[in-house]
């Protein structure tokens, strides 16, 4: 074995120094000479090369901004970023606290998860209430029913009240034609608003952070990967998610194309039936605004394969928020929205 080869397999054995639990924990195996994030990209298969940039992309925002916080709402995308910073800075626990805009129309089992995970990881989480705003008049309920696109005040005004300079998300560029716009440091203006036609480049993985006060930065550490992989990254890493991204029988009514879930703040109108079927959560959002899909995949295994075959992104076939117009997420997003 020359030099060259026996320093190439040592690489890969650290590579291999940490694997995590059924319930999300990593634990040391072997000890880890070099963070995964340092080793070649050639030694690693395709899921690997994903995870080390997305480790390296939240080393490097932790590194540079002095109060970063996540995004985290319960949802699959969230949960896995937040994984991936607790394998980022192993065995310290993570350097910032979670954050979610809480509308009052979410799942209950999403909210439970939410406040599990974040009792166990022992991080502080941050709420910001949308029926708060309501109540004291700040915002108006929609015509509509939805509260999904009333997050985005709750949320600016929490970014400013915690001065974070940075502000993870999960967001992906396969799920929509404005994300797949969007940088992974992704700049916001004194109002927290976003300027696609000011895009920074992003050449050889060199993020450009700078900014002016009252400026903030957004960094999206999985925008590269897409639902398949991030579902066969649950999958080899054994990510604990809430119940309903898997099968099970629930009250739905067919609406627009989907299937709704019968609920306080989500109920049939005439001429629309009650249900009882299997389905499954592609995506999470408010109960009012998500749809569930007919689905029998109840493990992961199945789930991987049930998105393989899917021709329809996960936000095109279940969000009725994203059916307002054909630009309703970069609406949203030019105002502030996630």
């Amino acid at each position: 074995m020359t030099p060259e080869s026996k320093d190439d397999h040592s690489l890969r054995d650290d590579v291999l120094a940490f694997r995590n639990t059924g319930e999300g924990d990593a634990v040391e195996t072997t000890s880890p000479a070099v963070p995964r994030a340092a080793v070649p990209t050639g030694h690693l298969d395709a899921l690997d090369a994903l995870e080390a940039e997305a480790i390296h992309i939240i080393r490097e925002v932790v590194a540079e901004f002095e109060r970063p916080v996540l995004l985290f709402s319960g949802g699959k995308d969230s949960v896995v970023v937040l994984h991936l910073a607790t394998k980022a800075f192993w065995p310290a626990k993570v350097p910032f606290p979670v954050l979610h805009v809480d509308t009052g129309h979410n799942f209950p089992e999403v909210l439970r998860f939410r406040d599990e995970t974040v009792a166990r990881l022992g991080i502080r989480l941050e709420v910001a209430s949308v029926q708060d705003y309501l109540d004291d008049g700040r915002l108006q309920e929609r015509s509509d029913g939805t509260r999904n696109p009333l997050q985005t005040q709750p949320l600016l005004d929490a970014i400013a009240a915690g001065k974070h300079d940075a502000v993870f998300g999960g967001a992906r560029r396969d799920e929509d034609k404005a994300r797949a716009k969007e940088r992974i440091i992704s700049l916001r203006d004194e109002f927290g608003q976003w300027d696609p036609r000011n895009q920074r480049p992003e050449l050889w993985s060199l993020y450009n952070g700078r900014h002016t006060v009252g400026q903030h930065v957004r960094a999206f550490p999985i925008s590269n990967w897409t639902e398949l992989d991030v579902w066969r990254y649950i999958e080899r890493e054994g990510i604990a998610l809430p119940p309903l991204y898997f099968a099970h029988e629930r009250d739905v009514y067919a609406r627009d194309g989907m299937w709704l879930a019968v609920s306080d703040v989500s109920a049939p109108r005439t001429g629309e039936t009650v249900e009882r079927r299997t389905v499954r959560y592609r995506t999470v959002g408010d109960l009012s605004c998500t749809g569930a899909v007919l689905s029998d995949a109840a493990t992961l295994p199945e789930i991987v394969r049930e998105v393989a075959a899917s021709t329809l992104t996960e936000r095109g076939a279940t969000r009725a928020d994203d059916r307002l117009s054909e630009a309703a997420m970069e609406d949203r997003k030019k105002d502030g929205y996630f």
